[in-house]
């Protein structure tokens, strides 16, 4: 009878290690404890979570790189299965200063970029002229023929920086300017005489 139950030991411990591979849970995990009559009764192990990983762990993570066919049919499917349709786009607007098409709610991309680049030009001729020194003063961009709109006495104790064009359209005189609108006194907003 001992015999017999410890051959089913060594066929459930294999078949233990047929269904869990190189990572085999505790010895016993699938609740059969054979103990012979003739061995003597010893106190069982505590369980380890060492026990448990083994070697290491098999984290589910992709074992190959997806090819550019499955990933083009999960973005817009396959012609033998279903296709994905692909839906038009209804907030394109047309600027009007350019006339190229931008998506409503975000600024047009080329005029965008013509305004990108022009700041870039200036700050590269504000670090010439300035380099980075303490700002005390007004730095006041001035392009071509706009230097004699005022006397003299108007530019003292201004940091000017000239560009060598003429101010684009867009950019208008008043951008660089402090506000002339006076701060407000009263603290109430409610509205008066509303009826």
């Amino acid at each position: 009878m001992n015999r017999f139950l410890c051959e089913i030991s060594a066929v459930l411990r294999n078949f233990e290690s047929i269904l869990f591979g190189r990572y085999p849970f505790p010895p016993g995990s699938l609740g059969l404890i054979v103990h012979s009559p003739s061995e003597t009764t010893t106190t069982p192990q505590p369980f380890s979570i060492k026990d448990f990983i083994g070697d290491g762990f098999l984290w589910a993570v992709p074992k190959h790189r997806r090819s550019i066919e499955v990933r083009m049919k999960r973005k817009y499917g396959s012609p033998q299965y279903k296709m994905k349709t692909l839906y038009e786009n209804k907030k394109l607007q047309i600027c009007d200063t350019c006339g190229n098409y931008y998506e409503s709610g975000i600024l047009c991309g080329f005029c965008y970029d013509k305004v990108r680049k022009e700041t870039t030009l200036i700050k590269e001729k504000i670090m010439k002229k300035l380099h980075l020194k303490p700002i005390d003063s007004d730095v006041v961009v001035l392009y071509e023929g706009e230097k004699g709109e005022h006397a003299d006495e108007f530019w003292e104790g201004k940091r000017i920086v000239e560009m060598e064009k003429p101010r684009p359209q867009w950019f208008s005189k008043n951008l660089l300017q402090k506000t002339t609108q006076p701060n407000a006194t009263t603290k109430e907003v409610k509205p008066e005489e509303l009826g």
